[in-house]
């Protein structure tokens, strides 16, 4: 709470700081914004190259929605994935590219990370925007679900925000760090309900006569799954998101806020001597 008040009293220089990194993400670039939307349609349209048409990987059909279209369910996950990715990656960079303002002047180290995870926040909003007008375009009006998107995106920010503030400064004394995480976010990628749907995932196997629930586990420990099932039970399904998957999400959100505050906090201290 102390922190989240220190945030609020430094709105000013959070806002300032966020106007900053939307201006400087593709300054002196020829499409400028438009690459927010060029390089998830690139990712879609790949993806449903090799898997939609090579691999004929069957997708269910959206229920209510009657939407049966292989790149808007890809794209119902690939935009959240991408939010975090990108989030996680810019925190990890915001620290040691802001060296010189850290050891000159004093105030919360935290709003680098918020500042540089909300100019994300912006994209995805345009990117979800996009998104939102083809599935309407496609006949499926989502435009009543505004506010459960907006609830949603509002605790995928708080992971975000966690999962950011943990591994920036992790990052700072361990510089390896970094490509670790890119390594890894190729596993999550592909560990996530994204390209193909989340019924593939068996629900118990047997391993030397234990039933172990295969899906059960694999939901609990993977946070993206909570939030990928749910961003689609909305905008491709056109239904309430599951209770289990929102509260799964809503649980990891908050404990990753606290623990990346925590650990935060713990290694801020000596953050200028190691820069």
């Amino acid at each position: 709470m102390e922190s989240l008040a220190d945030l609020s009293q430094s709105r000013d220089l959070l806002v300032n700081l966020t106007l900053r990194e939307l201006r400087g993400k593709y300054k002196r670039s020829v499409l400028g914004w438009t690459w927010s939307l060029v390089n998830p349609i690139a990712q879609v349209a790949i993806f449903s190259l090799v898997f939609g048409v090579l691999l004929k990987i069957q997708i269910p059909k959206g229920h209510p929605s009657g939407l049966h279209n292989f790149p808007v369910f890809l794209f119902c996950g690939v935009l959240p994935f991408n939010f975090v990715a990108n989030g996680l990656n810019g925190s990890m960079s915001s620290l040691l590219g802001n060296a010189g303002l850290i050891k000159k002047v004093y105030f919360r180290r935290e709003i680098l990370i918020v500042s540089t995870v909300m100019s994300f926040v912006v994209t995805f909003a345009i990117e979800l925007s996009v998104l939102m007008v083809f599935v309407m375009a496609l006949g499926s009006f989502v435009l009543p679900w505004l506010p459960v998107i907006v609830v949603l995106l509002v605790i995928l920010t708080i992971f975000t925000v966690g999962i950011g503030l943990l591994f920036s400064v992790l990052n700072v004394y361990f510089r390896d760090l970094q490509y670790l995480v890119a390594i890894a976010l190729q596993l999550w990628f592909y560990a996530t309900p994204i390209i193909y749907p989340y019924s593939r995932v068996p629900g118990t196997k047997t391993y030397g006569g234990h039933t172990i629930p295969i899906r059960a586990i694999y939901t609990v420990i993977n946070p993206m799954v909570g939030f990928v099932e749910s961003f689609r039970a909305v905008l491709y399904d056109r239904h309430w998101p599951p209770l289990s998957m929102v509260g799964y999400a809503t649980v990891w959100s908050l404990a990753m806020l606290w623990v990346g505050i925590v650990v935060f906090r713990r290694f801020e201290p000596r953050l200028a001597e190691e820069l």
